[in-house]
C-alpha cells in the first residue's frame, strides 16, 4: 500500500509518501515542503498547495491521503487559514480520485513513536529510523507529513488483521 501524509499549515505543508511493503517493511518514496509566502494573496497560496499536491499525486500514484484530523487552537485567525488548507488538501486528494483518512494528532504520534504526548522531535527521529533515512527529514512539517502516513499503514494494517479470518493470521 502506498500512502501520501499531508500536513498542512499556513506557511508550510508538507508531504510525504510511504509505502509498505510485504512483511510490513516501510520504504520513503517522497517528501518535500510547499512554503507559501504571507505576502501573497491567499487565494493564490491555496491555489498553489491544490496544484503541487496535485503534481505530486499524479507523479507517485499513492492509493490513499492521510490527513491531521481538527485540533483546536486559540487563535481562531490562524485555525481558519489552517482548515482552508485542509480543505484544498482533500480537494486536491478527492480532484484525483483518492479516499482521504484522518487521524488526531495523539493518534498519529501514539502510532509512530509509541506514545501520544511525544515530542515532535522525538516524533521526527522515529520517523527517520522507521524508514532508515540518514537524518530526521526537514523542515518538521515533512517529518510530520510522513508520520501520518506511517500512522495510516499501521492503522490498515491492524484493521486488515482484525478483518482475516481466523487461522489465516
Amino acid at each position: 500500500m502506498r500512502v501520501m501524509g499531508i500536513d498542512c499549515g499556513g506557511e508550510i505543508t508538507g508531504y510525504g509518501i510511504v509505502e509498505q511493503r510485504e512483511g510490513h517493511k516501510l520504504r520513503h518514496v517522497c517528501s518535500g515542503a510547499i512554503r507559501m509566502s504571507a505576502r501573497e494573496p491567499l487565494a493564490e497560496r491555496l491555489t498553489k498547495v491544490f496544484r503541487e499536491l496535485g503534481e505530486v499525486i499524479a507523479q507517485h500514484q499513492p492509493e490513499v491521503v492521510a490527513i491531521e484530523d481538527v485540533f483546536y487552537s486559540a487563535n481562531v485567525k490562524s485555525a481558519l487559514k489552517l482548515g482552508q488548507v485542509r480543505g484544498v488538501a482533500m480537494l486536491a486528494a478527492s480532484w484525483h480520485g483518492l479516499r482521504v483518512a484522518e487521524y488526531a494528532p495523539l493518534a498519529i504520534k501514539s502510532a509512530v513513536t509509541g506514545y501520544g504526548k511525544a515530542e515532535k522531535h522525538q516524533v521526527a527521529s522515529m520517523v527517520a529510523l522507521l524508514l532508515e533515512l540518514a537524518e530526521a527529514p526537514q523542515p518538521p512539517d515533512v517529518a510530520d507529513a510522513l508520520a501520518i502516513a506511517i500512522c495510516h499503514l499501521h492503522t490498515a494494517s491492524t484493521i486488515d488483521r482484525q478483518r482475516a479470518p481466523a487461522g489465516t493470521r
